[in-house]
């Protein structure tokens, strides 16, 4: 008989408006210098200063740095959504994939490819050290491969892509793309191979349009 894993408990949640707001102030503090420094180079000692709390309020909301991390993982999930989401919600033609890229290649290039991929940069440092971080990250790419496929989907239906297109395959040949993208884009500071990315994997989708 398989022994199931346990599950990973929850950090316990504030009870008042002045909890919630220092727990959220270290989270974001966090995710800020993870984002600009990574996960191994950001030490708990470095959060509290950031955030201009305590060993002990620190400790309160997360057992350990691990527990933090979740944390993380779910702060820059709902930021990368929430600006993916305005330009993925408008998805439902070749064209709408053509703006969404553009949008995509001019937030980089404002950035010149530095920080690279929120959400990506947790997976390279994190996949491999946690399984409950992995699963997470895994989620926080399923929401983003989700708005694609929808488009995608949509598309089908609406005969703007042949019967034979499946939608969850280009979703996840785009994310792959997106994110092989941002990751030259942040080593050579330019945005150039996140264009040429987006471009072939939009271009594999062409042919597919009814």
């Amino acid at each position: 008989m398989r022994r199931q894993k346990k599950a990973q408990p929850r950090e316990p949640l504030p009870h008042t408006a002045r909890g919630a707001a220092t727990r959220a102030r270290i989270i974001e503090a966090a995710g800020d210098l993870v984002y600009r420094r990574g996960a191994s180079a950001t030490s708990l000692e470095d959060i509290m200063e950031a955030s201009a709390t305590s060993k002990s309020q620190l400790y309160h909301y997360f057992a350990d740095k691990d527990a933090l991390m979740r944390a993380v993982i779910e702060l820059q999930t709902r930021r990368v959504m929430g600006v993916q989401a305005a330009h993925l919600d408008t998805v439902n033609s070749l064209a709408g994939l053509r703006r969404w890229r553009d949008a995509v290649v001019t937030m980089n290039r404002a950035t010149r490819g530095v920080g690279g991929c929120p959400l990506g940069s947790l997976a390279s440092a994190l996949s491999d050290q946690s399984e409950s971080a992995r699963a997470l990250l895994a989620h926080g790419f399923d929401l983003w491969e989700s708005q694609l496929r929808r488009g995608l989907g949509a598309m089908r239906d609406s005969g703007k892509l042949k019967p034979e297109a499946n939608p969850a395959e280009l979703a996840t040949a785009m994310i792959a793309a997106l994110q092989g993208g941002l990751l030259l884009a942040q080593t050579t500071r330019s945005s150039r191979p996140l264009e040429l990315a987006l471009d072939m994997a939009i271009g594999h989708v062409a042919p597919l349009s009814g």
